[in-house]
């Protein structure tokens, strides 16, 4: 399960990332609701947990954007803000659940899994690119109707193409993107990721644009 921490306390953000970890989750830590922002545009995410007191915008605020613009990915809110009518405004925001702090990480890891148990079932949007079809649900990938087997950081590569599919991503937004806090990092991983996604989806569908980045090509032709 791929986590978005958006959580302005170092310390508190550090022992989720190394606890979660030891769960088999995957974290990206963020501190404020601009970078929030920025990781759900170019990353792939099943769940965010999320602090409402951020030192650029209030949590609240950021959330009730978020599902403004159609966006319904799993909400889980830590806050000390403990009244009944606090949590109401956060589950009326648009949270799918809140915890307070201070909290127990297995309350949190299982409040975690029992979302993604949830949210499993929810209408599908399958993701659709010149003969390629994705599904971000089922981690699913198919191209001109032949599935294709990606491994889960090709996936989390390819989703944040398709998410900007008119962007240009340089190496370090998508390094970004795949590796959460404290993940040991090769220089040459985005490379040799692309390479791979080159060679099963065709070499084209992705574009190197020099000295900027990479950005969403076209896929290979049906045979």
């Amino acid at each position: 399960m791929h986590v978005l921490l958006v959580e302005d306390d170092s310390q508190i953000a550090e022992g989720l990332c190394a606890g979660l970890a030891l769960e088999n989750f995957t974290v990206d830590h963020v501190d404020t609701a601009s970078a929030a922002s920025h990781a759900l545009s170019v990353g792939h995410f099943d769940a965010v947990v999320l602090d409402l007191g951020l030192p650029d915008r209030d949590g609240l605020d950021w959330l009730s954007q978020l599902r403004a613009s159609g966006n319904d990915m799993p909400v889980l809110i830590l806050s000390a803000r403990d009244s009944v009518n606090q949590r109401v405004d956060g589950l009326q925001a648009g949270a799918d659940d809140y915890l307070l702090k201070p909290f127990d990480l297995r309350e949190l890891t299982a409040r975690l899994q029992s979302l993604l148990r949830r949210t499993t079932g929810r209408t599908t949007h399958l993701i659709e690119h010149e003969g390629l079809v994705v599904d971000p649900n089922l981690l699913a990938v198919s191209l001109h109707g032949k599935e294709i087997n990606l491994a889960r950081r090709e996936m989390m590569l390819l989703m944040a193409f398709l998410n900007n599919p008119r962007r240009i991503l340089s190496a370090e937004q998508l390094q970004d993107s795949l590796y959460g806090l404290g993940d040991g990092v090769e220089s040459n991983a985005i490379n040799v990721h692309i390479y791979n996604l080159r060679r099963k989806l065709g070499s084209t569908v992705i574009e190197t644009v020099r000295g900027l980045g990479f950005r969403l090509g076209k896929p290979s032709e049906p045979a």
